[in-house]
């Protein structure tokens, strides 16, 4: 088996500042994730990973949670969007079925042009090329045909496209175009994909959305697979205090200074399960 990954999941703008805070405070407890020999991101946990793969300091980025959301564009998860995601759950028997529904809702939607969300991720990312000192997966889904699609190094997508593909929510945000293929996010497969890190000894799952829903598959199902193989995993999930920081809306940038800081108070907390699964 191989050595440690980290998994990085799902949860909009406050989903990443959280992300952000637990790696931070998790330092501070003498935990350092960032050495992880392989990282998984799925939407939010997409620009984490990339920024922690790419050897971006966690303080760094930490303190970017906490200034003003200058360029980033609101947005909100309404519960129209939320039933026509949960009706393609119920109707489909696979995730690439729910891939595909939820998909062809997405094409329709009207949203901002690709080119402006873009750039927003792009702005997010202080390193735009693939590291090459480690293996860095982030996932989408073809919004056609629902087919779970895994971007890395080697097949010659920029990075700033796989990341954006990974982060189009269905209905918000525009399929991104990736190669002549339009994508969205990772997430309408498996809130973290965690079944990627199959093969290593040591994982730790952040999962700021856990839940699965009808065959999108939850985090406990692939972490308990991961265990039968016989590896050591650990999930961390948002405490109460952190979910209240969250607000009613992920997409929310205003929220974002105060899911990081939720997510840093939180770590002391999970420290030592932490340490126990990653030294």
């Amino acid at each position: 088996m191989g050595g440690t990954a980290l998994v990085l999941g799902s949860g909009g703008v406050t989903g990443i500042a959280w992300q952000w805070g637990v790696l931070a405070g998790l330092a501070d407890a003498g935990v350092d994730l960032t050495t992880a020999g392989l990282v998984v991101g799925t939407s939010a946990g997409s620009i984490v990973g990339a920024q922690v793969a790419c050897g971006v300091p966690v303080e760094q980025r930490y303190a970017a949670q906490l200034a003003a959301p200058d360029g980033e564009l609101p947005a909100r998860v309404g519960r129209v969007v939320l039933a026509r995601w949960a009706w393609a759950a119920l109707r489909s028997r696979t995730a690439a079925e729910v891939g595909a529904r939820v998909g062809r809702l997405a094409l329709a939607a009207r949203t901002v042009p690709e080119a402006e969300r873009r750039a927003v991720i792009a702005a997010r990312l202080p390193v735009h090329e693939w590291p090459r000192d480690r293996q860095l997966l982030i996932t989408a889904v073809d919004a056609a045909t629902g087919a779970f699609t895994v971007f890395h190094r080697h097949r010659g997508v920029p990075l700033v496209d796989a990341v954006a593909a990974s982060c189009a929510v269905p209905c918000v945000w525009p399929p991104m175009t990736v190669g002549g293929v339009r994508y969205i996010d990772g997430g309408a497969r498996s809130p973290v994909n965690a079944d990627l890190a199959a093969g290593h000894r040591r994982v730790v799952v952040l999962a700021p959305s856990p839940q699965g829903f009808g065959p999108v598959v939850s985090v406990a199902r692939q972490v308990a697979e991961l265990r039968r193989q016989g590896a050591r995993v650990v999930v961390v999930s948002p405490d109460a205090a952190a979910r209240e920081a969250f607000g009613g809306n992920s997409l929310d940038p205003a929220r974002r200074a105060h899911a990081a800081r939720a997510g840093r108070a939180q770590a002391p907390a999970v420290a030592d399960a932490v340490a126990q699964v990653w030294k």
